[in-house]
């Protein structure tokens, strides 16, 4: 669709590494029923990315307990399929997304993770290895979920291996 005049919306996500190394993914509620993927969504007006990816994660989780970890270094960009079905509530005015990514350390307990917000996202969730992420989410978003699993493989790394991914390892 290289010819689609339409842009690209602005989207933030969250790559969330329990203490394992491994990656908090939802199953969606809405969308690509069924359909595993990391937490996400559109910037609001006046907001920064990584602001936007931090309500994202609140919004469709009830995660808060984060530190950041390191920041994709570039924005990654998808499109939608034409027979996608439903179509996203924003497709009639953009072509798909444009997307900052940031991985964080969760710092809370499996206990506190709550998807039963005020406007659910996932019916469920669970930790999957890089691998496993990229292999759970829609055939359209993979490229970008390949290029977050190389980004962000050595963090995972080294919360696997027992150390602490600092903030100061950046992607």
């Amino acid at each position: 669709m290289a010819d689609d005049p339409r842009p690209y919306r602005s989207a933030a996500g969250a790559a969330v590494f329990g203490p394992d190394g491994r990656v908090f993914l939802g199953r969606r509620l809405r969308g690509q029923v069924g359909t595993w993927q990391m937490p996400q969504g559109g910037i609001d007006a006046g907001e920064t990315p990584l602001e936007a990816a931090r309500r994202e994660l609140a919004e469709e989780t009830g995660i808060i307990a984060v530190s950041l970890l390191a920041e994709h270094p570039d924005w990654l960009t998808y499109e939608l399929p034409p027979d996608l079905d439903p179509p996203p509530r924003w497709a009639d005015r953009y072509r798909g997304q444009r997307q900052r990514w940031f991985a964080f350390r969760y710092d809370g307990r499996d206990a506190d993770i709550d998807l039963a917000t005020e406007h659910p996202e996932f019916d469920a969730w669970r930790w999957a290895t890089l691998d496993e992420a990229v292999a759970a989410v829609v055939a359209f978003k993979r490229p970008v979920y390949e290029a977050l699993a190389m980004a962000f493989a050595p963090i995972a790394a080294r919360l696997a291996a027992g150390h602490d991914a600092s903030p100061s390892d950046r992607a």
